[in-house]
């Protein structure tokens, strides 16, 4: 891999962006993350010249930038995938609010305090999760319900099959600056998900974006 570079080429520069189909690559690119423009291509249905022309214009706008990928025939290919500027057309849960009122929670009622409050956030969901998911389902039945309830709340979340067992995937988190803030909350999502897929259920944080991964993923094996 080279570093990331900005292409001067004017051969295949946009001469119009249309506002759908740049968001269609921005939310692809969040969940697959770096993806040439021949992959984007079949995934929307459309030309790679299409594609590669909304890349260019968002490119210069700064929400996406590439990387070089040796092949082993041919030219390198360009490997596009999103910058931090592109945060902004995900939804952030009012981040910057949740951010500091734990901040002034925690210098009001001190560590203490703050523990407590996020024991009962904790608690309200599990409660709620449990509501909408059959604890005696099959265990799989049970990551893809929760994986279900994570995506309408802003996760863009997903579930794929592994030889062991599941991994629960979150491509975007909406209350990642207030995380920042406090690292105690991604602690409570963890509990949460242990206690709500149940105690035959082994739940292991495998990613994480506060971290510096890309995405926070979680495995889900059954317990013999």
């Amino acid at each position: 891999m080279t570093q990331r570079n900005v292409d001067h080429s004017r051969t295949e520069r946009p001469r119009k962006t249309e506002p759908r189909s740049r968001a269609a690559i921005l939310r692809l690119l969040k969940l697959r993350g770096p993806c040439d423009a021949a992959a984007l291509s079949a995934e929307l249905g459309v030309t790679a010249m299409a594609v590669r022309q909304h890349l260019y214009a968002l490119q210069e706008e700064g929400f996406v930038a590439y990387e070089e990928e040796a092949r082993p025939v041919g030219r390198p290919a360009k490997l596009w995938a999103l910058t931090p500027a592109a945060e902004r057309y995900f939804p952030d849960a009012h981040a910057e609010l949740a951010a500091g009122l734990l901040s002034a929670m925690g210098e009001a009622f001190g560590d203490q305090g703050l523990a407590r409050l996020l024991k009962a956030r904790g608690e309200q969901l599990v409660a709620a999760y449990r509501r909408r998911l059959d604890g005696a389902a099959p265990l799989g039945a049970r990551v893809a319900a929760l994986a279900g309830i994570r995506e309408a709340e802003g996760y863009m979340a997903a579930v794929e099959e592994t030889p062991e067992g599941w991994l629960l995937v979150e491509n975007h988190c909406p209350i990642c600056v207030a995380a920042t803030a406090c690292s105690g909350l991604c602690q409570v999502e963890l509990e949460v998900f242990r206690e709500v897929l149940g105690e035959d259920a082994a739940v292991e944080r495998t990613d994480h974006i506060l971290a510096g991964a890309r995405r926070c993923a979680y495995r889900v094996t059954a317990k013999p």
